[in-house]
């Protein structure tokens, strides 16, 4: 079974947000097609596409649909198949190093000195790590061939 494309119209070339989402999930589908995914899983990124091709929308509301078609089908792959874009590890290992590991740091620090401003100081400590786990979890993910060759910006 095929992945369906998403139609790209001439007046989204005109808004250039737009276009820049509508290129940006071409190449994700794309990529994903080169993936040898079960039936069902194509069936779910069709029909996601299938609703985006039914709608002729060109503003805000319909870059805001695309985007969350597009995380739809992202953790679908993420969740069933652990096929996940290049560096996603590394973008939420950020997050969780900071919160969880930086901020307790900081505020051992800080209540252990009784400076609470050095609370701030456990916010780089976890970041570093987070980087190298979520390097990590990207670089055994490409080994075993769950990443997909594309960096996904969801800032659109």
């Amino acid at each position: 079974m095929k992945i369906n494309s998403l139609n790209i119209e001439k007046e989204s070339f005109e808004n250039h947000k737009l276009h820049y989402a509508k290129e940006q999930f071409v190449k994700l589908i794309q990529e994903i097609d080169k993936q040898k995914l079960p039936d069902d899983s194509i069936e779910f990124i069709n029909d996601k596409i299938k609703v985006l091709n039914s709608i002729s929308a060109t503003d805000k509301s319909y870059r805001e649909l695309l985007r969350k078609t597009q995380s739809e089908v992202l953790k679908m792959l993420e969740k069933q198949h652990k096929i996940v874009s290049k560096n996603h590890y590394l973008n939420k290992w950020l997050l969780v190093g900071m919160n969880a590991v930086g901020l307790p740091i900081g505020a051992a620090l800080g209540i252990s000195l009784n400076n609470i401003a050095l609370l701030g100081i456990g916010l780089p400590i976890g970041m570093i790590y987070g980087y190298f786990v979520g390097k990590r979890l990207d670089k055994k993910a490409q080994t075993e061939g769950r990443q997909l060759d594309i960096e996904l910006k969801l800032t659109f």
